[in-house]
């Protein structure tokens, strides 16, 4: 019984079974393992440009003449992005009347109401997948924006 069991089992049917498996999984999880690496490269640039973003309108809104200085606040969010290749800024900074109304900045401006001072950085950097999936993923710009109110 038992030298017919082993027979059975060995009789060459078997062989490379293994290997077929292999085969035809590995491509499969390749496919896989690269969607995952992409997927982290695309969240890593756009928390990136994000964050960047913040740090350039936190430096502008620390007083009136910081949110004058639209470099300084260019340079504190390619600062806070140094890995991020080709990420682009710009810093502005706008007014608005306390009870919502448009402002031009101008102090005749907001009559029965204060003028409020805002900055905003809008950033934005380069996405190419290092792989191309078909055109699944085509490269485009991530972007990122952060608005907050001057300290008066």
């Amino acid at each position: 019984m038992r030298a017919t069991t082993w027979k059975r089992l060995h009789d060459g049917r078997t062989h490379g079974q293994a290997a077929v498996e292999l085969a035809l999984s590995v491509p499969l999880l390749l496919m896989m393992f690269l969607v995952v690496v992409e997927t982290g490269r695309a969240f890593y640039i756009a928390i990136s440009v994000s964050n960047a973003a913040r740090a350039g309108v936190q430096y502008g809104s620390q007083n009136l003449s910081t949110a004058a200085d639209n470099a300084g606040m260019q340079a504190a969010a390619a600062n806070d992005a140094p890995n991020i290749v080709g990420m682009t800024t710009t810093a502005t900074h706008f007014c608005q009347c306390a009870n919502g109304t448009a402002s031009t900045c101008l102090s005749t401006d907001c009559s029965g109401s204060h003028r409020l001072l805002y900055t905003q950085v809008n950033t934005g950097a380069p996405y190419a997948p290092l792989v191309n999936f078909m055109g699944i993923m085509p490269p485009m710009t991530v972007p990122g924006k952060a608005v907050m109110r001057v300290v008066q």
